[in-house]
């Protein structure tokens, strides 16, 4: 056992002296693992980050959560041109189901609609994304709320006109002042501010809670009606936890088809999706992602393996006489070869470890820059250094073998 640590303990110095003593070939040799571990590990960090942030955004709600409309969110064998018949769901609707459906938690009205600005004394913050919902909204979607609360079932009801505002609207409105009860314009008319966010950043669907306004659906229905093609209601239906999902939409499905008069045999006019089919899609999407990511940059792990195989090959051939001085004078065949070998390995390492440094500034920028938090996981730091150890040993065992198996006398001649 002695012996082979032996071995092995003058096997790596004899490697990294001929790295040192050949500098450029070294740098050059770097180059092409460091480019490629860059780009295999830079792609899988960035696909990481991104399903990690998807999964922080919608970590607060129930994967059984239900959205009603008149849309459906991915693909749909149903022709455009049909969907666009429709009818949206309606305040109604949402009221007859909500104690009508055996089984349901929570449920709440919402309505998409345009951005709007608003005002306090002479400030001004434009292109605010409007929620209107009613007060259930909350209970299903959890909102950090820094400082005041949301509306209550009252407001929500009789549509008062209150807004619960996010952290960039306060911000730019009220500076470091207490927004709390404070009147702010939107729509023509004064709301009053029962409530700041906390401050989250932007999602990864473009939502973003710190330049959004929840007000309630009410205030907007009492405004406008129920008829505006600027508004598209979503009715969202969270179970309760146990409940069987496939029997509890068909439920709903039933109902809202009594609901509407449709007759057996006519197509359902509304889309029913449930969030777990959507989290499937984007799992689908990422595992689709890190299969072309490692597609692509494969072909720099194997072009940057072929610069070492070449760049050892070379190295066996400008050492072949000291490798027949060493053989010589008693040498073994495992020494030469696990010399080579550990050189080849080694290069590539600290190819690796270059390429996982790089990744780690670029991750770090771009966290600092864009308000993305890309993560270098330990999991894609140990794939980096594995897989460059993998390509030394790859791409050394060739030259390795080569190298072990010189006759001694010929190494020599062949060397002077």
């Amino acid at each position: 056992m002695v012996v082979y640590l032996r071995l092995l303990r003058e096997s790596f110095g004899f490697a990294l002296n001929a790295l040192r003593n050949n500098k450029l070939r070294t740098i050059l040799s770097l180059l092409g693992v460091t480019i490629g571990i860059f780009s295999i590990i830079a792609v899988l960090s960035a696909v990481d980050s991104l399903d990690r942030k998807i999964k922080e955004d919608m970590s607060t709600l129930d994967k059984n959560t239900m959205y009603l409309k008149r849309f459906s969110f991915g693909p749909s064998e149903v022709p455009r041109w049909k969907r666009e018949q429709y009818p949206d769901v309606t305040y109604e609707e949402f009221d007859y189901l909500k104690n009508a459906v055996n089984g349901m938690d929570k449920s709440t009205y919402q309505l998409f609609t345009k951005r709007e600005i608003i005002k306090y004394d002479d400030k001004t913050v434009s292109d605010v994304n409007i929620v209107p919902a009613t007060y259930e909204f909350v209970e299903i979607q959890p909102q950090k709320i820094k400082e005041g609360r949301f509306f209550n079932e009252s407001e929500s009801n009789s549509g008062t006109a209150v807004a619960l505002i996010g952290y960039e609207v306060a911000n730019s409105l009220f500076g470091n002042s207490d927004p709390i009860g404070k009147k702010i314009r939107l729509y023509g008319q004064r709301f009053t501010v029962i409530g700041v966010l906390e401050k989250q950043g932007q999602g990864m669907f473009g939502d973003n809670n710190d330049i959004s306004a929840f007000i309630p659906v009410n205030f907007l229905r009492n405004k406008f009606g129920d008829h505006n093609d600027s508004m598209t209601p979503i009715i969202i239906i969270k179970p309760n936890p146990g409940v069987d999902i496939d029997a509890f939409k068909g439920e709903i499905i039933q109902k809202l088809r009594n609901k509407r008069g449709l007759k057996v045999g006519d197509d359902d006019n509304f889309f029913i999706d449930v969030l777990s089919g959507f989290t499937d899609l984007i799992d689908g999407i990422v595992s689709g992602m890190n299969v072309i990511g490692w597609s692509i940059c494969g072909f720099s792990l194997l072009v940057g393996g072929f610069g070492v195989a070449n760049i050892m090959f070379v190295s066996v051939k400008e050492r072949t006489n000291l490798i027949g001085i060493q053989k010589s004078l008693g040498a073994k065949n495992k020494f030469i070869l696990l010399q080579f070998l550990f050189e080849a390995i080694i290069l590539c390492l600290m190819g690796g470890i270059i390429g996982l440094l790089l990744v780690w500034g670029l991750a770090a920028l771009l966290t600092n820059v864009l308000e993305f938090k890309f993560v270098l996981g330990f999991g894609n730091i140990a794939l980096g250094t594995s897989l460059a150890a993998v390509i030394g040993l790859v791409s050394g065992i060739l030259p390795a073998i080569s190298a072990s198996r010189l006759d001694p006398v010929e190494a020599i001649r062949t060397g002077m």
